[in-house]
């Protein structure tokens, strides 16, 4: 009689909500079941939402034990029963709550998405929620046209860069706000046709000089201070796009400056828009994922570790500074 030999796989596990309770353990390959696939990992991008998680400080609290990562993409390496797509050995992404940090992942099959030849794993990781995040909300909540003009904050960040891409590709004229000359150089390269520093106190009076009649709409990922002087510059008719708290705090607005400028505030939440309208949330992933294989948008930028540097690669996430999307490669 021959034994199955049990095979062991890597995953970065955390039995706490606390970054030192994580580690990389071994455990038994896992195997689909009805309607679901195994997915050997080749990147997991990670964003600001997976530290949270991490620490149990997210709006959704995990089971115990989590393993961090929700941006996936990979080679479809098993499937189970009732599965006819997608098949063995296509490449695929998928975004779920956690599983990514990992060398091998289970989801369902009705998760995925194929991704195109000519565009690399780590690069459909790092675009999957944040390119998808921005089209939501500049066309779908922003209504966004060629005649708006438009106030990125936060620009050096994922789903800023992308809203900038995707509001120029549009024909919309972009104001970016950023912190640093290195962000808002790189803004201006992705085709912002002024950016402000909003860390001085007259950032205002800059933007002003660039819009005097005001922004028709503004993408905000990052709240706290920047909140009400943002919405007091919208123009008449204004929409005003809440995409998170990245700054910390979660600020207040006096409800009479919406009634003044008769202006919109629009939250942001992808995930109802992936689960109300999954139809057209796949369109629109396909066409983004094509986008950039044609090289008509950017990849995002990336800054990889590898799944040993797990823990590194999750803090890292609060980092500011940082100069790309983190992704993790097994």
């Amino acid at each position: 009689m021959v034994l199955a030999m049990e095979i062991n796989v890597q995953s970065f596990s955390g039995t706490e909500f606390d970054p030192g309770s994580y580690a990389l353990i071994d455990a038994p390959m896992p195997e689909p079941g009805p309607g679901q696939l195994r997915i050997r990992i080749e990147a997991t991008a990670l964003g600001f939402v997976d530290g949270l998680m991490m620490h149990g400080r997210y709006q959704i609290k995990p089971h115990l034990p989590y393993v961090p990562g929700g941006e996936i993409a990979g080679v479809v390496d098993a499937v189970g029963p009732g599965v006819t797509q997608p098949l063995v050995d296509e490449r695929v992404v998928t975004w779920q709550l956690g599983g990514g940090l990992a060398e091998y992942v289970v989801v369902d099959a009705a998760d995925v998405d194929v991704v195109p030849g000519g565009l690399p794993m780590p690069v459909a990781a790092a675009m999957l929620v944040d390119y998808q995040t921005a089209h939501y909300a500049l066309f779908d909540q922003g209504r966004l046209t060629a005649a708006d003009t438009l106030l990125v904050l936060g620009a050096g960040g994922a789903v800023s860069s992308a809203a900038i891409q995707l509001a120029g590709h549009a024909g919309a004229r972009v104001i970016a706000a950023a912190s640093s000359e290195f962000k808002r150089q790189a803004a201006c390269e992705l085709g912002a046709v002024a950016a402000i520093d909003y860390s001085l106190p007259d950032w205002r009076e800059a933007l002003k000089r660039v819009a005097p009649e005001g922004v028709d709409v503004v993408l905000d990922p990052v709240g706290a201070n920047m909140f009400e002087p943002a919405f007091r510059s919208l123009a008449k008719g204004g929409r005003y796009l809440v995409i998170g708290f990245a700054g910390g705090a979660i600020p207040s607005l006096p409800v009479n400056l919406a009634l003044l400028k008769n202006a919109t505030l629009h939250g942001v939440d992808v995930r109802y828009f992936l689960a109300n309208r999954p139809e057209q949330a796949r369109r629109v992933r396909t066409a983004l994922f094509s986008m950039v294989a044609r090289d008509h948008l950017r990849p995002p930028a990336t800054i990889a570790f590898p799944l040993a540097n797990a823990r590194d690669a999750v803090l890292a996430t609060f980092d500011r500074s940082r100069r790309g999307k983190i992704v993790v490669l097994p």
